[in-house]
């Protein structure tokens, strides 16, 4: 079942994103009177079509694109039958160089568009929930594996990142710690600073399958937020909002001195002391033999909670649109730095269905759908033949030049460009088959 509400919410997201791109393309084609011959959302074999004006308006079987057929444009179609003749007046190829440039950025403005509007709309309605850098560093961070292997350490105080203040916990797993270059942390253990460097290939690890992303945390004081029925802490008299405070007499703090001393007391009768409405209890627990009992811990930490006008919503929700889309160009200047590995970093559609998660999360849809639509618009602007970005340079240079690009050179541009995407669709596809195994 995880795996159709994946698949649907991939399919609606791309189909949303892809609609609204070509619809970009569309309308500029006919803003400047070019003739649209076809509308598709999805690639062939087509299963629906319906012809209003000059325009067919289709949907194909394969849901990873969709296309518009502008009369007189070299394009993934490779058609170029119609280019031995004379060009019409309601051709793409008669229009001016500035008129078809805008044609081509038609769909990355709309995913622009698409992408801000859906951050702003998230902006405005959820507001923003977060542990901030005063109240993280009252008590300091969990250090698991990833994080310990670059020198943090459980209860360190996180002073800055690379130098600069920070004001959430979150920014400690951001793009300022993942995606740079000589970062590095500096710390206030045992009231004496330290600088951790950040290895410049450290994201790697975060896409390692074999290596889960477990880095930090904050240091969690808790109570007993609920307990499985027939649980061993339901057997044991473990109750909703007792706090505990020690296990073998061993003084308990936070949630990670928990979790830790369970670990070491798998399979084994244990006595919880525990605070209940202002008085102690010993409670005698068995622990199962991968160290749990069978609760649920409520976080007591100090958790900000922020919400928006819709006149702050604007600027922070189009800050985080394009944050995205600088992220992205930080990531492929690492992979070409070498720091990254594609095959660690680049998804096909397994991988994108499997960011959506397998539950249905409206609020959390339009999120990834938002993201998408950034990164739409992104890799649609990278300068390869058969993406927009490619037919943007050769009209670029046109512009700036004054000398059209043969039609022979745009048709076999337009061929390399083709090859490239199929192999690096293939490429992600194989990748994403490969990370289920």
């Amino acid at each position: 079942m995880e795996g159709i509400v994946m698949a649907g919410q991939l399919i609606l997201g791309l189909s949303i994103l892809v609609g609204l791109h070509e619809l970009g393309h569309l309308l500029a084609a006919k803003a400047f009177g070019m003739r649209v011959e076809q509308y598709s959302i999805g690639f062939p074999p087509k299963i629906w079509g319906k012809k209003f004006g000059e325009t067919e308006y289709s949907i194909g079987m394969i849901p990873l694109g969709g296309f518009v057929k502008i009369s007189g444009m070299i394009d993934e179609s490779l058609d170029v039958a119609s280019l031995n003749t004379e060009p019409q007046p309601y051709e793409f190829r008669s229009k001016p160089a500035w008129q078809r440039l805008i044609v081509m950025m038609g769909g990355i403005i709309v995913n622009v568009i698409t992408g801000v509007i859906i951050f702003i709309g998230y902006t405005y309605s959820q507001g923003d929930t977060f542990l901030s850098k005063e109240s993280l560093n009252v008590h300091g961070i969990v250090s698991y594996e990833l994080g310990q292997s670059i020198g943090l350490e459980t209860g360190d105080r996180i002073v800055d990142i690379n130098g600069n203040d920070y004001t959430r916990f979150r920014d400690l797993r951001s793009s300022e710690v993942l995606l740079t270059n000589n970062g590095y942390f500096t710390v206030d253990r045992n009231n004496q600073k330290l600088t951790i460097p950040i290895p410049n290939d450290f994201v790697n690890n975060f896409a390692d399958k074999d290596n889960p992303p477990k880095f930090i945390s904050f240091r969690m004081i808790f109570e007993v937020g609920s307990v499985e029925p027939e649980s061993n802490a339901a057997l044991g008299g473990l109750q909703a909002g007792d706090r505990i405070i020690s296990i073998n007499e061993q003084e308990i703090a936070y949630y990670d001195q928990l979790e830790s001393a369970l670990d070491t007391l798998a399979g084994k009768q244990i006595i919880i002391g525990v605070s209940r409405s202002g008085e102690q209890k010993e409670l005698n627990i068995q622990v199962t033999e991968n160290g749990k009992i069978g609760f649920y811990g409520k976080s007591l930490n100090d958790i900000s909670t922020v919400e928006y006008t819709l006149a702050e919503a604007v600027p922070i929700g189009t800050s985080l649109a394009f944050r995205i889309v600088w992220d992205n160009i930080k990531a492929f200047r690492k992979m070409f730095s070498g720091d990254v590995s594609p095959s660690k970093s680049l998804s096909g559609p397994i991988g994108i269905a499997k960011f959506f998660g397998g539950t249905w999360d409206w609020v959390n849809f339009w999120r990834i759908t938002g993201l998408l639509s950034m990164v739409l618009a992104f890799m649609n602007f990278l300068p390869i033949p058969a993406l927009d970005g490619g037919h943007v340079v050769f009209l670029t240079w046109e512009i700036v030049t004054g000398k059209k690009p043969s039609d022979t050179f745009l048709e076999n541009a337009q061929k390399v460009g083709m090859v490239l995407l199929l192999g690096l669709m293939a490429f992600a596809i194989l990748n994403d088959i490969v990370k289920l195994f």
